[in-house]
């Protein structure tokens, strides 16, 4: 368990630090006092922390998370580790992420006083061209890395059941988030991809899953601009009942035999 903490409390440091440092050169360089510095991290003058500097910051602490945890060996990623044997659980991987997403929002919709604090950076990085990057391909694989390849890699040696050590980094992976709006569908996501890397050993059909579901959000947002501020179904669907209905058992009958297919091959 010290060592999960140990985990958390680096992936966390990493991120706020390597942040604060990237913000604070971008602003002085560009002219801004102190003053306005020490203002941004207080939660003011947000307007200042623009989409590059945003993306900067992340591309960074990304790379800083990677090097540390596998420097140091907290997530080996060899490739033995890496291996999954079946390469089509990467692809049922992929259709379990597609059958999250509109009872993601559903449950988010049911939930409306939950304050999403995180919709103003991901509106920013998605205006930005290099956002892509960041959502859908840097985050999901350090995340994963660090929540499964290290957290729960340490948790599964600690505790007699699985489900337990799979329940603990759920938890952690949803309020690290930080955005209670979210936080409900980080705990189910964290159950799933903790579940797929137990059974696996590897992180990968965690990142498929990972990358498929940001990258389906990603596009979507793109595509449908109005998408992006629309946290129910109700706006989705024109506040049609049959429709919101038929959608959530639309998306069963692509979740649930994606996590059939998956239990029927991935090693025991």
């Amino acid at each position: 368990m010290k060592k999960a903490l140990l985990y958390l409390f680096a992936f966390i440091c990493i991120q706020y630090f390597v942040s604060w440092a990237v913000f604070t050169v971008w602003l002085l360089a560009a002219g801004h006092p102190m003053a306005d510095v020490q203002a941004v991290f207080n939660g003011q003058k947000q307007e200042l922390l623009t989409a590059p500097m945003q993306i900067l910051a992340c591309a960074i602490y990304c790379a800083v998370t990677l090097a540390i945890f596998i420097w140091r060996k907290w997530a080996v990623l060899s490739p033995a580790y890496m291996n999954t044997r079946q390469w089509d659980i990467f692809f049922w991987s992929a259709v379990a992420s597609l059958g999250t997403i509109l009872p993601s929002v559903w449950l988010h919709s049911l939930m409306p006083e939950l304050p999403d604090t995180s919709a103003e950076t991901f509106t920013k990085l998605m205006s930005n061209q290099y956002g892509y990057f960041v959502i859908c391909l840097f985050v999901p694989f350090v995340e994963e890395t660090v929540f499964r390849g290290a957290i729960l890699k340490s948790l599964l040696g600690v505790f007699r059941s699985p489900w337990v050590a799979i329940l603990i980094s759920a938890v952690i992976f949803a309020v690290v988030h930080l955005n209670p709006a979210q936080m409900p569908h980080a705990l189910l996501i964290g159950l799933l991809l903790g579940w797929m890397y137990y059974r696996t050993g590897s992180i990968l059909p965690g990142v498929a899953l990972h990358w498929v579901n940001n990258t389906v959000v990603y596009a979507l947002c793109k595509l449908f601009p109005q998408a992006a501020s629309v946290n129910s179904l109700e706006g989705l669907f024109g506040s049609n009942q049959k429709s919101i209905v038929l959608s959530l058992i639309f998306s069963m009958f692509i979740l649930l035999p994606a996590l059939y297919q998956l239990n029927m091959r991935m090693k025991k």
